[in-house]
């Protein structure tokens, strides 16, 4: 292994020699200068990894010879070694960009410390990754062995997304690799769990909170204590990307992060209704015929307004106004939403839904350059998080942090990285989402996708005695037999929504309080 490179430029070396033998002692290299010339030799000559600076020297000063070497190598790290602690010094050499700086008497050390924080910071936070992560995964896989409850599942989730923002803070291939066995062993198991235990959620009062219930439990009480809510939805938005943006929000909010269970099928059409209604898909269909009359899926979303208006007033809850709803499908849409706030603080229920998210998850299986831009998970939650920051949502958020309002944050599902095709067999008429369908007399191979044969146990609309459902498991898709190539080449690595999977199922609900 190469030794780290240390260069120690100070008029008085000769008095640093047990300074310097406890580096080399420690599995440094120490190179010497005995002036602020002699230093910008070596830079220019050696391939340094830092550089400890006497602040005091005769010619060429500390700071001089520090804007040289940053012209020089701009990158490489340099520690102040300084006699005073006077301010406006300090302040001189931080805006020289300084990396870190020791007070003399400096003691071997104080010295060791500061060389390992710049050169072995990487190592040491990757092996207390490895350890941290190794612990917290193994006491969870031994859950598995036991009886596990829904807020298991809810914790699987966050241990995921948790896991994913920190690897791409500090990336390591290896752990990336084993980060991705643990995903897939643990939707496997997840899609086992749900086999024998979502019908019972369905017709059980004491199920875990699943889309009919999130407004009952999160939005009601606050109105019902008169309080002003802003509702906001932003479509397809997985726990994970709500954690890589919430951070930019606690300068302006208290935020209460939990999360939720999408129902299935975990799409627009059926989850979002859901939610807004407070009602199971197939209460919908029978209180609401002409809800799912078109064929076109996101005309099946069209009456949101009339569903939440509807629900709040079957809740008894009495407004100080109408329900206000917009939904935003563009920046420009969003632009003009957001310079038109104001119109909205005078309203007790206001409800904003963004589809941005779920646009560019399907935009990406068709654009080359988006999906070269967003070709991984994590490159797609920089690209949310990079949106978010310049978007009229953010705006909207922090307009309204001024005001007395209850900010709920959610989504209707998430989305899940597809990789495996698996055949669906239905006539032309079915349903075209990949990872969810219903039509008539619909089959597949259960083993990859759920076959809903009977809807009502599911709480789904039948629309007529042949309709079925069929509902991918884990990171399946599917694919039709007389086009199979096209779609495997099209489709893989891309994501889509509708199945069975932590991402797409563990929903995350925020509640922001204004600081």
């Amino acid at each position: 292994m190469t030794k780290k490179k240390i260069l120690w430029v100070d008029d008085e070396i000769d008095s640093l020699k047990p300074h310097i033998l406890f580096l080399q002692q420690r599995g440094f290299e120490v190179l010497t200068a005995s002036s602020g010339d002699d230093a910008l030799v070596k830079v220019r000559k050696e391939t340094l990894d830092l550089i400890l600076l006497d602040e005091m020297m005769p010619g060429k000063d500390g700071l001089t010879t520090l804007e040289e070497i940053k012209e020089i190598n701009p990158h490489l790290p340099v520690v102040m070694v300084t006699k005073s602690e006077e301010e406006s010094l300090m302040e001189e050499a931080i805006g020289q960009k300084i990396d870190d700086y020791l007070t003399k008497p400096v003691n071997p050390s104080q010295v060791l410390m500061v060389a390992k924080r710049h050169l072995d910071t990487k190592k040491i936070i990757s092996e207390s990754q490895i350890k941290r992560y190794m612990t917290e995964i193994n006491r969870f896989n031994q859950k598995l062995f036991g009886a596990l409850e829904p807020q298991d599942w809810l914790e699987a989730g966050r241990i995921l997304a948790a896991w994913d923002l920190e690897m791409d803070e500090s990336p390591d291939e290896g752990l990336e690799q084993t980060h991705l066995g643990t995903r897939k062993e643990w939707n496997t198991e997840f899609t086992k769990y749900l086999d024998r235990h979502y019908l019972k959620w369905l017709h059980s009062d004491h199920r875990p909170v699943l889309s009919p219930d999130v407004l009952r439990k999160y939005m009601i009480p606050p109105l019902r204590a008169g309080q002003n809510v802003l509702l906001i939805v932003v479509d397809c938005m997985r726990l994970d990307q709500w954690m890589t943006i919430e951070s930019l929000l606690a300068e302006f909010y208290n935020i209460q992060r939990e999360s939720y269970f999408s129902l299935l099928p975990s799409a627009t059409p059926f989850a979002r209704n859901a939610l807004f209604s407070g009602l199971f898909p197939d209460q919908i269909h029978q209180m609401y015929p002409d809800n799912y009359g078109g064929d076109d899926e996101g005309s099946l979303n069209r009456n949101e307004d009339r569903l939440l208006a509807d629900f709040v007033a079957r809740e008894k809850v009495k407004l100080t106004s109408n329900v206000r709803y917009e939904k935003v499908f563009d920046n420009t849409e969003g632009e003009v939403l957001a310079k038109r706030a104001a119109d909205f603080y005078q309203s007790q229920l206001v409800a904003f839904v963004f589809n941005f998210l779920d646009i560019m998850a399907h935009g990406r299986s068709n654009n080359v350059i988006l999906k070269e831009i967003a070709g991984s998970e994590a490159a797609f939650r920089s690209l949310m998080k990079s949106w978010f920051i310049h978007s009229p949502l953010f705006s909207i958020l922090k307009s309204f942090a001024d005001r007395k309002f209850t900010v709920i944050v959610t989504s209707d599902h998430g989305s899940v990285l597809c990789s495996r095709g698996t055949m669906a067999h239905g006539r032309r008429d079915t349903s075209t989402n990949l990872r969810y369908k219903y039509g008539d007399n619909l089959n597949v191979d259960t083993r990859h996708a759920l076959l809903v044969k009977n809807p009502a146990e599911f709480r789904l609309p039948r629309f007529n005695l042949a309709t079925t459902y069929i509902i991918a498991k884990e990171d399946y898709y599917f694919v039709y037999p007389n086009k199979y190539n096209e779609y495997i080449r099209q489709f893989q690595n891309s994501f889509q929504h509708g199945g069975i999977s932590l991402e797409e199922m563990v929903v995350p609900i925020a509640v922001l309080t204004p600081r």
